[in-house]
């Protein structure tokens, strides 16, 4: 009886230890996975997985911008919620059925001398270099699969400190709300962020980035944007439809009875005036 209590003492300690070390291990596990895709710092104010329900919630996470900005964050995202397939994470590769990103805020910034911070991103780096990604990546990137993917924008900002004295600053409100559908690769995600967020403002042509190029490397993945779209306009043109029809078949209907009542009445007017016949 005694070695049976030590021995559920011991499974208690062990599972109280790791609900409590979980977050902080899978926290450290997020920071390390996007600074090796993106090739650059990243600090996240919270996170908290689920065991019984396979959920992530990640509160306040920052992309950190290189070392010679004087500006800390590149992107501000305050939430991002996972769904995550436990199964298939055990066996070595990241599956996502649903990933929903929520970005406040995305500062553009060319330095006192002259640098843009886009340049230090690791996609962008390769993308110059004829090169792909991967081979500037010092480490494995891990391999995804996201089913299903919600990117939310609110406001890209853009600051030029290299004129000297106060920056000049533009900012775009571009309030982007899209889904995508398979995507499978760490570095397209990274770059979808980035063009997504720059290709309804002017910030390429004034910094002379190269935004085309990086959207040839994306296409696949804004194709099944723009696919859904097309599903959702059709659904809606479906629905407009249907709806046309029951308000035609419900006028249809409202006139017919409109005759019956004039038929019934016209018949009791009559009984009513010879009510014994002739």
């Amino acid at each position: 009886m005694k070695k049976i209590i030590t021995i559920a003492a011991v499974v208690l300690v062990v599972v109280f230890v790791a609900a409590f070390t979980k977050d902080a291990v899978i926290k450290m596990s997020v920071e390390k996975g996007v600074e090796l895709v993106m090739g650059l710092k990243l600090n996240i104010g919270g996170l908290s997985v689920g065991i019984l329900r396979p959920i992530v919630h990640i509160k306040n996470l920052k992309l950190l911008n290189p070392p010679g900005f004087h500006d800390r964050t590149m992107i501000d995202m305050p939430e991002i919620y996972v769904n995550y397939d436990l199964p298939a994470i055990m066996g070595g590769k990241i599956h996502l059925p649903e990933v929903r990103l929520a970005l406040r805020e995305f500062v553009v910034v060319k330095n006192a001398n002259g640098k843009l911070n886009l340049d230090s991103l690791r996609m962008v780096r390769a993308q110059k270099e004829g090169k792909a990604p991967s081979e500037e990546t010092p480490g494995k990137a891990p391999e995804i699969q996201i089913d299903s993917l919600n990117l939310s924008i609110g406001k890209v900002v853009y600051r030029d400190y290299s004129k000297g004295g106060a920056p000049i600053v533009k900012e775009f409100n571009v309030n982007i709300n899209e889904s995508y559908t398979n995507v499978d690769d760490p570095y397209s995600l990274a770059s979808l962020i980035v063009v997504k967020a720059l290709m309804n403002t002017s910030i390429a042509s004034l910094t002379n980035f190269d935004l085309r190029g990086m959207q040839g490397t994306i296409g696949d993945t804004l194709a099944s944007a723009h696919k859904m779209a097309a599903n959702v306009m059709e659904n809606v043109a479906a629905s407009q439809e249907t709806a046309k029809q029951a308000a035609k078949a419900a006028t249809e209907a409202a006139a017919k009875a409109q005759d019956v009542a004039k038929q019934t009445a016209d018949t009791v007017k009559n009984v009513f005036k010879n009510p014994f016949g002739e």
